[in-house]
């Protein structure tokens, strides 16, 4: 249950600072938080991540309830035995419903985390977006290391099983 508490909180997060940005800001107007590096910028992305598949919502949208019905048969059954996998997946869901949520009333993504480094600009991103891509960071380096034992389990419930 607290893994759907997580993904709820980056839910509630994802939806609250999109309508900051939606209500308080115009269009691809910036503004500065750290000059020449961070930047809250208005910004809509009708594509995937890094903007590509423009204006592919249907295949974004299918996909997504695809993963989403994943990651809660994935949660369900992972729910006491793997809490950092199950974590990874609270983060994707979370971040996945939010960013569905966008795509169905809108048809675009809200985005705003803006990044310059050098004459770099990162793609502009959201809370969801972050939320996404760390869950699948920890899943992907957990499934690497496949450990036997998680953090928070004891090394003498390590050793019964």
């Amino acid at each position: 249950m607290r893994y759907f508490f997580t993904s709820l909180g980056i839910l509630i997060m994802d939806q609250w600072t999109k309508w900051l940005v939606l209500h308080h800001m115009n269009l691809y107007e910036s503004i500065p938080v750290i000059q020449g590096f961070f930047f809250i910028t208005s910004h809509r992305n009708r594509g995937a991540a890094f903007g590509i598949l423009q204006n592919k919502q249907w295949l974004f949208i299918i996909i997504t309830f695809i993963v989403i019905g994943f990651v809660l048969y994935y949660l369900w059954q992972l729910k006491h035995e793997r809490p950092l996998m199950s974590f990874s997946f609270s983060l994707i869901l979370g971040g996945a419903i939010g960013n569905l949520i966008d795509r169905l009333r809108s048809g675009e993504v809200v985005d705003f985390l803006h990044f310059q480094f050098g004459p770099y600009q990162f793609p502009i991103f959201n809370v969801a977006d972050s939320a996404i891509v760390v869950g699948v960071i920890v899943l992907v380096i957990l499934t690497l290391i496949s450990p036997t034992v998680e953090p928070n389990e004891s090394l003498s419930e390590a050793r019964d099983s």
